[in-house]
């Protein structure tokens, strides 16, 4: 049903100022202390978003477990979402995607034993389990928590996309929003993702206006930086080739199964290969029919070069597939993203401006003890 449609204004709408209103009363609850927020005696980087959709929060979180894993003992917790499993689980040498959700998976995956990886459902609970299991750690990342509000963070970051600005958002199921957009005035810091390369001083100044955020909140723009190509199956590959060496008698059958996979896919066609493309849901869980189908497009394949190229998130969930077919796993790699800051070199960086605002914590905890 599209959104401006006559049909979906009368039908979704008033559940969208319905949905709203809820959403506003239960953060007065909070801002009246009626719901009660914990407090940690460990800083809590709580990294969220107002809408749903792939804002581009996981890259964000990884430049955060990157930027302070050796300074601090770093666990990251999340629900675990669309995991198989209930309770509080760390993640270990044995976990899959099943047990601990994709984005969870990819994290560890990626930071091995740097930093500790867990799930709950229960916020509350998972800190306390995660400090009664290991003392040491002195910075927990809660990710997709922003709406999370029985954890008193001592950071706030809200990822926000350049394309769906907040302003001309509704709520869902109308639009996209999880709570008003009034909401960003509880954050700490707004990062605007997925910018253009080319964002001129007066883009900078428009979107400026338009978050209209305070003095004391800090505002960074960041884009997608793609990396070189990685194998799914890095013991079969024998090799990976750069994406501009593709010539237009190459193909790449692209498959996304991620909250906004047009940034993905445009990056992929600016390339000379010819580009096929199939798109499933955000997390989806790859059944071995779909599996056999995508084994039929990629032999449907022309030219001399033949590629499945996929997202790092749908990545793990392919590499833990036991129904993967064998006769493409040398030819199936993922795009690995990171996120690069757009803001001018005289302002501080994101991970500055988190030492900063963790240290103002700490000094007002030691205020009041």
């Amino acid at each position: 049903m599209k959104q401006n449609s006559l049909l979906g204004k009368l039908v979704l709408l008033p559940s969208s100022k319905l949905y709203g209103g809820i959403t506003y009363m239960r953060n007065k609850f909070f801002d009246w202390n009626l719901l009660k927020e914990v407090e940690f005696d460990v800083p809590v980087v709580c990294v969220g978003n107002l809408a749903v959709g792939g804002t581009g929060k996981t890259p964000h979180v990884e430049y955060i477990v990157e930027s302070f894993r050796r300074k601090r003992h770093v666990a990251v917790l999340s629900r675990g979402y669309r995991r198989d499993t209930k309770g509080f689980i760390m993640a270990c040498h044995t976990s899959m995607p099943r047990d601990i959700g994709d984005e969870s998976y990819q994290i560890y995956r990626k930071f091995g034993g740097e930093v500790v990886v867990a799930v709950c459902e229960d916020r509350v609970a998972g800190i306390r389990e995660l400090l009664r299991l290991d003392p040491k750690i002195d910075l927990i990342v809660l990710d997709d928590a922003f709406q999370h509000r029985y954890v008193k963070p001592a950071v706030s970051i809200v990822i926000t996309e350049y394309n769906h600005p907040l302003s001309k958002d509704h709520m869902l199921p109308y639009g996209r929003l999880r709570e008003p957009a009034r909401g960003i005035n509880r954050a700490d810091i707004v990062c605007v993702a997925k910018c253009p390369e080319n964002l001129s001083p007066i883009d900078y100044r428009v979107v400026k206006k338009d978050y209209d955020l305070f003095p004391s909140q800090y505002l960074f723009f960041t884009k997608l930086a793609y990396q070189p190509l990685s194998p799914v199956f890095p013991d079969i590959a024998t090799g990976v080739p750069y994406l501009d060496w593709l010539t237009p008698s190459d193909s790449i059958l692209a498959v996304a199964g991620i909250g906004n996979p047009r940034p993905f896919i445009r990056y992929l066609k600016s390339f000379g290969a010819k580009v096929k493309v199939d798109i499933f849901a955000d997390h989806h869980q790859y059944t071995r029919k779909d599996l056999d189908y995508l084994l039929e497009r990629y032999r449907s394949l022309k030219g001399s070069q033949r590629l499945l190229v996929t997202t790092e998130k749908d990545a793990v969930r392919m590499a833990a597939n036991p129904y993967f077919p064998h006769d493409i796993k040398a030819s199936t790699c993922y795009l690995p993203i990171k996120v690069a800051f757009l803001n001018p070199d005289s302002d501080p960086t994101l991970e500055e401006v988190i030492e900063k605002l963790i240290h103002d914590w700490e000094q007002a905890r030691k205020s009041i003890v």
